[in-house]
């Protein structure tokens, strides 16, 4: 089984690692970083950097694809390397997944039009624009295509879909080998949670307030 993790400048760490840590435990899987060319590719902050171990013309029919978001994610909703490369390994591939705004991608490339999805909470709207059904939901499935909530809902996404693959037991045997018991200290995860003016402020400081203006 060949899982592909595409990368692209400035995408997000977790979003990328969170579902590399699950699904590398799987029985008989790889896992690839690739990326328009061999390399290192660097995250949002341009202070932490994944080596690319293959160009997307080494891995055009991967059986995973799991899409990551980031800052970097709105220039790769336009005509170019990643969403050709998606465009085609979504033909033959198995599952075709995104984490957080990744999702836009998806969409973007018209792989979410009327299916059920999800995304960062502040991506909502434009994921609705992209003619995606939207679900508040931690990750959503609508047959082979997988969508998880923002950054840390790629972890429960791929222990999802790892369940789906292989079995619960295997699935339950990697969450326990990562002790993935999370006990945040806050309720703040969400906007439905969070004190109201961390959500108003959150809101006013995104790059898709504008959309929304």
């Amino acid at each position: 089984m060949q899982i592909i993790i595409p990368l692209f400048d400035r995408f997000a760490p977790l979003d990328a690692v969170g579902p590399y840590q699950v699904l590398v435990h799987l029985p008989g899987a790889t896992v690839t970083f690739a990326a328009e060319h061999r390399g290192g590719v660097s995250d949002s902050a341009g202070t932490f950097t994944l080596q690319a171990q293959a160009s997307f013309a080494d891995v055009p029919h991967p059986d995973v694809i799991v899409v990551p978001g980031g800052f970097g994610e709105a220039a790769q909703r336009r005509p170019g390397p990643l969403l050709d490369w998606l465009l085609e390994a979504d033909k033959t591939s198995t599952w075709t997944t995104s984490v957080c705004t990744g999702a836009l991608i998806l969409a973007r490339a018209g792989l979410l039009a009327g299916r059920e999805a999800t995304s960062n909470w502040q991506a909502l709207e434009d994921l609705e624009r992209l003619g995606a059904k939207v679900l508040r939901e931690r990750y959503v499935f609508d047959g082979k295509y997988v969508t998880a909530a923002g950054v840390s809902a790629g972890i429960d996404m791929a222990l999802a879909l790892a369940a789906r693959i292989a079995g619960d037991d295997v699935a339950m045997a990697i969450q326990l080998g990562i002790e993935y018991d999370p006990r945040p200290p806050f309720t703040a995860g969400s906007p439905e949670t969070a004190p109201a003016h961390l959500v108003a402020a959150a809101r006013a400081a995104s790059r898709f307030a504008e959309a929304r203006a």
